[in-house]
C-alpha cells in the first residue's frame, strides 16, 4: 500500500445521506470505513477512482463515501474548546474580533475567583488582550459588554454554524461534493 492511500479518509453520512455531524466533520479511515461496510454497517455511496486494496482472497475498493444503516442521533455536544469557539463562530464575545483557534482564547464570564463555573453558559471565545484586560473581574468591571450572552448549544446550531465557515477545499475529496450543502450559489 501506498503512502497515498495510506491517508485517504471517508466522509460518513447518516441514513438521511446527510453527514452525521458538520462540528467536526464526519470522516473516519478509509480502513475503519471497510471494515464496517464488511460488518453490514454501512452502504457504499462513492468510492475512490482506480483504488482498490488487496486481502489474501480478494480485492476491495476504498470507500471515499459511506452511509450508515441505521440513524444515528446525536443527542448532546461534548463541552470542548473548539466546540465553544465553533459556537461563538470564531469570535471575541466582547470585541468581535475573529481569530484561528491558535489565536483565541476561552474566559469565564463570570470568573472562577468569584464563583464562576467552568460550564457552556459561563464560557465565552475571547481574544488574548480582552482576555488579560479582563483578568479575574467581571466584564462590567472591566468595561467589557458581551457580544451575545454563552449558551449550550444543540446539535443542529453547531451544524449549522459550521456550514457556513470556509472548509479548506483541499481536505475534501470530489466525491463529497454532492453531500455537502455549503453556501453556493445554485445553477438555475
Amino acid at each position: 500500500m501506498n503512502a497515498s492511500v495510506a491517508n485517504l479518509r471517508t466522509l460518513v453520512l447518516n441514513a438521511d445521506m446527510q453527514p452525521v455531524s458538520w462540528a467536526p466533520l464526519s470522516i473516519w479511515s478509509w480502513q475503519d470505513a471497510l471494515v464496517a461496510l464488511l460488518k453490514g454497517r454501512v452502504y457504499p455511496v462513492a468510492n475512490y477512482d482506480d483504488i482498490r486494496v488487496h486481502s489474501a482472497n480478494q480485492t476491495y475498493e476504498v470507500p471515499s463515501v459511506v452511509a450508515l444503516k441505521s440513524y444515528h442521533r446525536r443527542k448532546n455536544i461534548a463541552f470542548t474548546r473548539y466546540h465553544v469557539f465553533l459556537r461563538d463562530e470564531f469570535t471575541c464575545q466582547y470585541c468581535g474580533q475573529k481569530g484561528l483557534a491558535k489565536d483565541l482564547t476561552f474566559d469565564h464570564v463570570t470568573p472562577r475567583a468569584k464563583g464562576g463555573q467552568t460550564s457552556w453558559k459561563n464560557i465565552v471565545t475571547c481574544c488574548q488582550r480582552d482576555n488579560l484586560l479582563k483578568a479575574d473581574m467581571t466584564p462590567r468591571q472591566a468595561g467589557l459588554k458581551l457580544r451575545r450572552a454563552p449558551f449550550e448549544p444543540t446539535p443542529f446550531q453547531l451544524d449549522m454554524i459550521a456550514r457556513r465557515l470556509p472548509q479548506a477545499n483541499s481536505e475534501l475529496h470530489k466525491t463529497w461534493n454532492d453531500f455537502l450543502y455549503w453556501d453556493s450559489e445554485l445553477e438555475g
